[in-house]
């Protein structure tokens, strides 16, 4: 787990080794371990190491080899690069590491972007191929490791953070005004490829981009996910569905274990956490932590859950690390968090992953989360009202969204007024082949986009933060293929996660399964009151942060009802707003 950057030129100019180097040193919280930069004509690639998959040196990046003409820079893991390489050797290849970086160099040597496919694991890389003067970007199928982009008539940089493409310069700050658009509505959603800044893309997940030194581009989308049963699978009802889930689960629990010494598990409570606590300790882990983090209650609303998470953790005899946050510690860290940010995000319980990694970091390198099984098995509270829907973005739109379009146009200044954007995106989403029930749609959404650029980019960018490697076994590329291929009526009973839950009957306690469903709380910020209330009205208020973006009226609106101005998610309209000023000042914007 690494961090990455580079700049190709397309004027016949060497590349800017010293923005490049920048951008690199920008990267050292997510690879603190060793750091490297390689400058070849028109490229210059740089790297940040965090050294858990293979300890030697050898292994350092960028991975230069003059054989075959190839220099890597790589941000991820490959869960199944002994068995790669085992196929490498069998065509003649020759190892000098005992890593995954050297397997992932000369499996694109010997099978170019058709190597993509064969991948488990999570990933984001660039290769320079020398004798045909051109670069190849890749990213992996769900996302889970990011890759930003920013071009220019002269060249092209990359970086796995949005801050960091900022401190190499020449980036114009100004905004987005349909990223805009979705962050307002679409619960901070803005699908890739773009960001709320103008100027920078992020490369979309399960993409790879190819780019010669003329500037000449070549993309592609090389995974997508289909929803419907296999012909053999047409027949099967909920037994051999639950077996084929605790099957996949439990190879994708146990694949993530490779070069992990120090096993943690960021534990809330809920079933999906639970579910990887047991399937560890099924696989035969028996030095495993276990971390928890609790808030102050707020608006009548408990701020923890360690009734769950305790019994998990005695049930099972795990370390347990217990970490409680007041009010004052919050609103302290909330600027870090926020720098952390590669883009703002307005889920409550990004303060709470970026202070339990702080703590996990203690103790392990590397953490498992259970990040996708909402997502995938229908376990959040609008994919019921999906079910028979004759209108499914209608539905979608009224349980997800933030604001109704006129809403919207009254929230922000007329130089950001325009279209539905991000109503249009989701209709265009759902019209796509390939899923046919409603649920399915949202469903489908929901894994490759929402998931993609809320849950799993707020657990990277927190971890990363205090260079923790966190593995998503849910994101496994063969667990979500066959979650799609499930028919919605096994996800939907028992508040969602019915097939899920059946697996996990087999695993751990029932009493963290037959319990309500509840989130990572932190409700300082869902209901804003007190300190907390005080400091975003200052924020709002400062004529120093005002940016031109939102209506006076509108601002006035909801700090006179910071209560009752939430979402159909529950979330704070208030505290949208107050963290996009808050992300714009801590990057420098």
């Amino acid at each position: 787990m690494c961090g990455i950057s580079g700049e190709l030129r397309f004027d016949k100019r060497p590349a800017d080794l010293a923005a490049v180097e920048r951008i690199t040193h920008h990267l050292s919280p997510r690879g603190p371990d060793a750091w490297g930069v390689h400058a070849r004509g028109p490229v210059a690639l740089g790297h940040r190491r965090l050294k858990i998959m293979d300890l030697a040196e050898a292994s350092g990046q960028p991975m230069i080899d003059s054989e075959l003409g190839l220099d890597l820079v790589f941000n991820g893991a490959l869960y199944n690069y002994p068995e790669l390489r085992g196929e490498l050797e069998g065509l003649g290849y020759r190892f000098f590491s005992d890593g995954d970086t050297e397997v992932l160099l000369k499996g694109y040597h010997a099978w170019g972007e058709a190597l993509l496919p064969r991948l488990n694991g999570m990933f984001a890389f660039a290769i320079w191929e020398r004798d045909r003067q051109r670069l190849f970007l890749a990213r992996d199928r769900l996302g889970v490791k990011p890759l930003y982009l920013t071009r220019s008539r002269h060249r092209l940089r990359f970086a796995s953070s949005l801050p960091a493409l900022l401190a190499g310069g020449d980036i114009d700050a100004a905004l987005d005004p349909v990223a805009l658009n979705h962050y307002l509505n679409f619960h901070a959603v803005v699908p890739a490829p773009r960001t709320l800044l103008a100027e920078v893309e992020k490369l979309p997940p399960a993409t790879w981009l190819r780019v010669d030194a003329d500037g000449r581009r070549e993309q592609c989308t090389w995974w997508q996910l289909n929803y419907g049963p296999r012909d053999d699978e047409r027949g099967f009802e909920l037994p051999e569905w639950r077996e084929a889930l605790l099957g996949s689960l439990r190879a994708a629990v146990e694949i993530r274990q490779r070069a992990a010494v120090d096993v943690g598990v960021l534990l809330s409570g809920g079933v999906d956490s639970s579910l990887l606590v047991g399937l560890l300790r099924e696989a035969g882990v028996e030095n495993l932590s276990t971390f928890s983090i609790g808030f102050q209650d707020a608006g009548g609303e408990r701020g923890d859950e360690f009734q769950y998470s305790d019994l998990i953790a005695h049930h099972y005899a795990t370390r347990h690390h217990q970490l409680r946050i007041d009010e004052r510690e919050i609103i302290e860290q909330l600027p870090a968090a926020f720098r952390a940010m590669s883009e703002p995000m307005v889920s409550h319980d990004c303060i709470a992953f970026y202070l339990l990694s702080r703590e996990v970091a203690r103790h392990c390198k590397v953490v498992q989360s259970g990040q996708g099984a909402d997502e995938l098995f229908a376990g959040y509270h609008w994919y019921p009202p999906l079910a028979g829907a004759s209108d499914p973005h209608a539905a979608y739109r009224a349980a997800f969204f933030d604001r109704t379009h006129d809403e919207y146009l009254a929230t922000v200044q007329p130089k950001w007024r325009g279209e539905d954007h991000a109503g249009a995106f989701v209709r265009e989403h759902f019209a796509r082949p390939g899923a046919e029930d409603p649920v399915d749609k949202a469903l489908r959404l929901d894994s490759t986009v929402m998931l993609v650029d809320d849950p799993v980019k707020r657990v990277d960018n927190m971890t990363m933060a205090w260079g923790l490697e966190a593995r998503t076994p849910f994101l496994d590329y063969r667990l979500v293929e066959l979650s799609a291929r499930i028919p919605s009526r096994f996800k939907l009973p028992d508040g969602g996660k019915h097939v899920l839950k059946e697996a996990a009957r087999q695993v751990i306690p029932a009493a963290v399964i037959d319990r309500p469903k509840g989130y990572f709380p932190v409700p300082g910020l869902k209901h804003l009151q007190g300190a907390t209330l005080d400091w975003v009205r200052e924020l709002l208020l400062d004529p120093s942060q005002d940016r031109g973006l939102f209506e006076p009226a509108a601002v006035d609106r909801l700090l006179s009802d910071p209560q009752g101005q939430l979402t159909p998610l529950r979330g704070s309209r208030l505290w949208q707003l107050a963290a996009l000023n808050l992300w714009l000042s801590e990057q420098g914007l």
